[in-house]
């Protein structure tokens, strides 16, 4: 008899050990805090982003949500943690379209695939880049500027914010779709980016609109084309409403899960960023960064970025980078 209760404590006790320890069920989500990794240091674009999405998200999902920041390898790293993290939508990625860059430029030295490891679930945020040059210059149009470069090859100068990045294959979008190409000078940052083309030592570059803005209304800078449509200079054209069959790129900050989260996990999740996305809140901070609010729903976003890395590898095939 005694035997006998003791056997029934044990099977009760493992019962409600193994009850306990089970893993919180998917349609329990979210029941934990959720991890917000972020590919770049504090204090940048993409931190000061993603944190007042996250912020947002909190309220919007009644649960924490918690910035992580790690940088290094161009975003690689951050991208690496999240892709070797559990499936459970508990770890969630927010960064830069330069992960898809680096796997095109080195796809032997970054530890996943873009396109196959990591789920896509919406772009949130654009920052759009764009191709100015001195006011007293003499190309009032992004025309009379390809028409100058057409007669002096590679004579027209262009800073990006180091090689292998959304500047430096815009350049090689322009390249591709006008036959003109830009010789292209690197530099550490968009300040010395800038410096460089208001004290003339370049023709032009490919800086953040957001960089450019004050000294184009300080009169010091005329804006020749944007990578998309901005309100505050209607005007500036884009590649394609000149003709050319593809724009320019814009920086994108976008979210990602590892590939295999529970569908039931993500249908919480992408409505939960939508709507903190579209907050007054936010896309006022987001504004007052230089960027805007931009949702692009998972499938557009990844097309999107197919497109984009195709292109990078077009590119290299003809004009690689300093040191591949």
């Amino acid at each position: 008899m005694k035997r006998n209760a003791r056997f029934l404590i044990g099977v009760v006790f493992l019962f409600c050990f193994l009850f306990w320890h089970q893993p919180v069920p998917a349609q329990n989500y979210p029941a934990q805090p959720i991890q917000m990794i972020i590919t770049l240091s504090p204090g940048d674009t993409v931190d000061l982003a993603g944190r007042a999405i996250a912020a947002e998200m909190a309220k919007v999902l009644k649960t924490p949500v918690i910035v992580t920041n790690k940088p290094g390898g161009g975003g690689t790293l951050g991208a690496e943690s999240v892709v070797r993290a559990k499936k459970d939508g508990y770890t969630l990625l927010f960064a830069i379209s330069g992960i898809y860059y680096a796997h095109a430029v080195n796809p032997e030295t970054v530890p996943y695939n873009p396109l196959t490891d990591l789920d896509a679930l919406c772009s949130a945020v654009s920052v759009p880049m764009a191709l100015p040059v001195l006011s007293d210059s003499p190309w009032k149009s992004f025309q009379d500027l390809m028409n100058y470069m057409k007669q002096n090859p590679e004579k027209v100068r262009g800073g990006t914010v180091g090689v292998a990045t959304v500047g430096f294959f815009n350049f090689e979008v322009i390249r591709m779709e006008t036959g003109n190409a830009v010789n292209v000078i690197p530099f550490k940052g968009g300040s010395p980016l800038m410096a460089a083309l208001l004290g003339g030592h370049i023709e032009t570059g490919q800086p953040t609109l957001g960089l450019v803005s004050p000294h184009v209304k300080a009169g010091k800078l005329r804006i020749l084309l944007t990578s998309q449509k901005v309100p505050e200079f209607p005007d500036a054209p884009t590649l394609k409403e000149l003709g050319y069959k593809r724009d320019i790129m814009s920086i994108r900050f976008a979210f990602y899960l590892p590939v295999g989260v529970p569908d039931s996990v993500k249908k919480v999740l992408i409505p939960a960023i939508e709507t903190s996305i579209k907050a007054p809140d936010v896309a006022n901070a987001i504004r007052q960064i230089g960027a805007v609010t931009d949702f692009v729903p998972g499938e557009e976003y990844k097309k999107m970025m197919v497109e984009e890395y195709r292109m990078v590898q077009q590119s290299l095939k003809t004009s690689p980078p300093a040191g591949k």
